[in-house]
């Protein structure tokens, strides 16, 4: 196990003579060992011969993760990003760093492989993607916008928390930059916040370094730790979510209270064949462990269905082992503004499932049970 190493400053053998470490701000060995971890997770080619250039770092949330990549634009840039995207990215982007970088945002639907031509223009510095995205579970063909990205010398960045590196890994398709909240999957186990960003590319390492040392938004090394922890099982805990989900969905395709699902892993989801081709697990196809539903009634049968589960929990959050419930319009995603939604599709009868890693008897009863509740 890597020790926790909690001190905050290191000896030097003569001044400006470092012995590896300086200060924690800076270099710390826990956040290291975790840093060079997820990076090699997500396929950066970058090693730790020189740590001033290692492809992976390690933030206070993912939020901290997503504003340092910001802070490597200049002020005025312009940032395509995709429309379907956590509340919290979305208000980070329109309502603060519009507001206090000048950067400027443009949205548009980019699981369509033709609107990202038509989006970009000669002013994008940065296109923003989830895949899936949340809460619609939207995907982007990757490869295709990559390509698109380099002709026009456009960095690219993945938001890649719904699928994790298990199932996904962007820069493998092309990508310049990786993020996960890791909070989610990678630490699995719901008692840690933390973010993380992953590129192979030398130069944009040593920016992003630069800025993670500058304002100093890094984990902790017993979060780092806790982050390390959990990515040792992270391969069996995401077969043990896409079995559960994979089957919830298809229970939940069928039944009478449900008017649809959207699960990248089944057969009725639009993109499913991108699915397939791009979300593997080994050599098999899987759609992650995320589902949403929009539930045949209204937000008073909705609330019934939310307080009637008893095994999934109404949390925010996602990617732990235990299975948790969401509305996403009065929850997560209470900050984009309602036309914003309302376009979207997230209305008051629709609900996120994280599906953990519970007995899938257990899971499918507790939710008959509380479609049963709707009345």
């Amino acid at each position: 196990m890597p020790p926790i190493t909690l001190a905050s400053t290191y000896a030097q053998a003569s001044p400006g003579e470092h012995q590896g470490f300086e200060y924690t701000r800076s270099h710390n060995p826990t956040r290291y060992a975790l840093e060079r971890a997820v990076a090699r997770l997500e396929g950066s080619h970058l090693t730790d011969s020189d740590d001033a250039s290692f492809g992976g770092f390690a933030f206070s949330s993912g939020m901290a993760a997503i504003s340092c990549l910001l802070d490597t634009l200049s002020a005025g840039d312009r940032v395509l990003a995709m429309d379907d995207l956590y509340g919290g990215s979305h208000r980070l982007f329109r309502q603060v760093r519009s507001r206090s970088q000048n950067l400027q945002f443009d949205f548009a639907d980019l699981s369509n492989p033709d609107a990202i031509k038509d989006a970009v223009t000669d002013d994008t510095r940065l296109i923003w993607i989830e895949s899936p995205s949340n809460p619609m579970l939207k995907l982007a063909d990757l490869q295709e916008i990559a390509n698109v990205a380099r002709d026009r010398g456009i960095l690219c960045a993945c938001d890649n928390t719904f699928a994790s590196p298990m199932l996904q890994r962007p820069l493998e398709l092309g990508f310049d930059i990786v993020m996960h909240s890791a909070t989610k999957y990678l630490g699995g186990h719901s008692d840690v916040v933390a973010g993380m960003l992953v590129t192979g590319d030398a130069t944009l390492a040593e920016r992003i370094r630069f800025h993670q040392n500058s304002v100093g938004s890094i984990l902790g090394p017993f979060d780092s730790y806790l982050v390390l922890r959990g990515i040792k099982t992270l391969e069996v805990r995401m077969n043990r979510h896409c079995e559960n989900a994979s089957a919830i969905a298809d229970m939940l395709a069928s039944h009478d209270r449900v008017r649809s699902v959207i699960y990248p892993g089944h057969p009725n989801h639009p993109q499913h064949e991108l699915a397939c081709r791009q979300m593997r697990l080994g050599n098999n196809p899987a759609g992650g462990g995320m589902i949403t539903m929009t539930l045949d009634t209204d937000l008073e049968g909705c609330r019934r269905f939310l307080e009637a589960v008893q095994i999934f929990t109404l949390a925010e959050s996602l990617g732990g082992v235990e299975s948790l419930v969401n509305h996403p319009a009065i929850m997560t995603h209470a900050s984009v503004p309602e036309k914003d939604r309302a376009a979207l599709g997230i209305d008051d009868s629709l609900v996120r499932l994280s599906v953990g890693i519970e007995t899938l008897e257990d899971l499918m009863s507790d939710l008959q049970n509380a479609l049963d509740a709707i009345g």
